[in-house]
Formats: C-alpha cells, sequence, structure tokens
C-alpha cells in the first residue's frame, strides 16, 4: 500500500510498504481522511523517530475485522485515536488519563497518513467511535483535535460569562474560540500574527481580535471593560505569546498552556503577583476517550461545525505540499490528506 514517510517537514516521500492485517481483537481501517496536525509539523519533536508514518487525525471504513470483535463490522465508519489509556493505573483512576504510560505507548500501524491503517486491539476497545449518520469524514478527522481543546478547556474550568483571551489562532486557537462560545463564555479576544488567521477567529465567533505584535495586555483591558481576561489560553509556540499570557490575566484567573515552545525554554513567573493574585498556570496534553466521545456529540449537534475550518483538501502524493502549506501558516488552517485519491 501507499504510505507518506516523513524524514523532515521538507522532505514526505510517497513510499510502498506491505499493507496490515488485522489480528485478533483488530481492526483494518481504510483512510478515508487524516488531518495534518500542528504537533506533525513540530520538527524538534518528530525527527527524532523519523523515519515514520504520521497521522493521528483519522478516520475512515472499517474493511477488515479480527477474530472476537463485535462492537464493530466491515463498512462502519469510524473515527480512531492513536494514543489510549490504561483506565487502571494511578494517573487514569486520577481522571489524568493523558499522563499515563499506556496513553503514551500506543499507536495504530503505521499512521494516519497511509492508505490502511491496522488498529490494534486496546485501541479498538478504547478509541474506536462510529462516526454518527450524517457525519462526514472530514468532520470525524476533528475528533480527536477537538477532543484536545474539550478536555483543555474542562481541566481550565472555564465557566459561561467569563471573558477568554485565545493566543494564537491557528487551528488549536480556532477549535477553542469555537469551543468557547458554544459553551457561553462571555467575551472571546483572539490573537494572531496573521490577518488571515485573525479574520477566520471573528468569522469563528471571537468579539475582538488583537494583532499578536500590539501590546496585548494593554489591548485585551481596553476591549474588556477595563479588566484582563479570566481565562487565557495559549495556542501559539512563539516565547512572546508565554509572555503575553502572564500579563493578560486577571485576579483569580487561569492561564492555560494548551501549546509548547521548543525544549528548553523557562518561563520567568512573577510568584509573589501570582500568590497574592490567585493566578492559576495549568496545561494540557492530548485527551481521553471521555473527551472525543464529547467532540462527537458537540459536532454531532452542530454546536462546534468543524467542517468550515477546512482550506485544503490533498491527495496522498501531495502530503508533502500540505506540510509546508501548515508550516508556512499564510492561508491554511486544516489541511486534509485523503489517501484513496
Amino acid at each position: 500500500m501507499r504510505v507518506a514517510m516523513y524524514y523532515n517537514n521538507r522532505d514526505v516521500r510517497l513510499e510502498e510498504t506491505p499493507k496490515p492485517k488485522a489480528g485478533p481483537g483488530e481492526l483494518l481501517v481504510k483512510i478515508v481522511a487524516s488531518g495534518i496536525c500542528g504537533t506533525d509539523v513540530l520538527e524538534w519533536y518528530r525527527i527524532k523517530k523519523a523515519p515514520k508514518v504520521l497521522g493521528h487525525e483519522v478516520a475512515g471504513d472499517v474493511v477488515e475485522v479480527g477474530d472476537g470483535i463485535t462492537a464493530f463490522k466491515p463498512g462502519d465508519r469510524v473515527a480512531v485515536s492513536h494514543h489510549v489509556p490504561c483506565n487502571i493505573c494511578r494517573y487514569c483512576l486520577a481522571g489524568n488519563h493523558t499522563v499515563c504510560e499506556t496513553l503514551r505507548a500506543t499507536n495504530f500501524d503505521p499512521g494516519g497518513f497511509a492508505e490502511y491503517a491496522r488498529v490494534p486491539r486496546i485501541n479498538v476497545e478504547r478509541g474506536a467511535f462510529i462516526l454518527p449518520e450524517g457525519m462526514t469524514y472530514e468532520e470525524g478527522s476533528f475528533v480527536e483535535p477537538l477532543g484536545c481543546v474539550v478536555r483543555g478547556q474542562r481541566h481550565a474550568r472555564l465557566a459561561a460569562g467569563q471573558t477568554v483571551l485565545v493566543i494564537g489562532s491557528g487551528i488549536s486557537g480556532l477549535l477553542h474560540v469555537m469551543l468557547a462560545r458554544a459553551s457561553n463564555a462571555g467575551r472571546i479576544i483572539a490573537t494572531d500574527i496573521s490577518e488571515f488567521k485573525m479574520a477566520r477567529a471573528k468569522e469563528f465567533g471571537a468579539d475582538d481580535v488583537i494583532h499578536a505584535q500590539e501590546d496585548v495586555p494593554k489591548r485585551v483591558r481596553e476591549r474588556n471593560d477595563g479588566r484582563p481576561a479570566d481565562l487565557v489560553i495559549v495556542c501559539a509556540g512563539a516565547f512572546a505569546g508565554f509572555q503575553q499570557a502572564l500579563k493578560s490575566v486577571d485576579r483569580a484567573g487561569t492561564i492555560l498552556c494548551f501549546a509548547t515552545t521548543e525544549p528548553g525554554v523557562d518561563l520567568p513567573t512573577p510568584i509573589t503577583e501570582f500568590w497574592r493574585n490567585s493566578v492559576t498556570v495549568t496545561s494540557s496534553y492530548a485527551a481521553a476517550p471521555l473527551d472525543m466521545a464529547a467532540a462527537i456529540e458537540l459536532m454531532a449537534g452542530k454546536q462546534v461545525e468543524v467542517g468550515r475550518m477546512v482550506t485544503h483538501r490533498l491527495p496522498l502524493a501531495r502530503t508533502g505540499e500540505g506540510f509546508r502549506l501548515m508550516v508556512e501558516g499564510k492561508d491554511a488552517l486544516k489541511v486534509i490528506i485523503e489517501p484513496q485519491k
């Protein structure tokens, strides 16, 4: 079968590998839609394991069912999670599924940028979801990224009426804007350095947008009745975004670090000021099965309409072009790879 093999952000090659087979308790899924995630183009993060078939935001058709499978059958349309928790370790039992060792070790074979993927038993049991009738494969490919956003906002305790500042209006930032709007947030403010993405933030639910090179903390106060934001969500890897977050959060507010910088970067925090003002700084990584189930409900109920976010659809042979579009970030939001074309 054909796969898009990642060597680095500028070198993604169309290659041939053996088509996997479904073993006992496993599924073989024909990949129809596979989204390029922002983490796929974090070269420092990915290149350590190259060459590798990436792609984890997938939806497709079950074409082969292993012995013992009763919940799925050939022809089922599914979204599949690459990382799944064990549900029995001390982290999972405390609700911290995304730091579970099993979650960090699981994956499907070989990856989403391929014509087919084998889904191991544990992923079938805890991370395979039948798509509701009427949900497209493209929308199904958003189950994992929207699930991550669901978990992040739940962890940050977003409440109705809060002022939310989203720093960075790439795909994760825009999903945060859309979910915050669906969750009845008060004023939603978004930033970016791209006029294109700032316009999209307004389109998807932001009340105000601020160019990231402006004095963001000052502008937030000007547009929020003199107050900073109750919740600041950092969705940009630029160090300046984290610095802006520290100065843009209100007393008793929360900063959610949804993105990360390159390794080795430390963020100086005004501890005395944060102690006095009861500010919380937290982070969120990945999603658990419950978060992805919630994401499916949000999309099925049209509370978060992700289909509007797709800007490019490319066949498997042009996956390298998709990576280039994501790295450049000019007019690309969500790039979907269609391995069957």
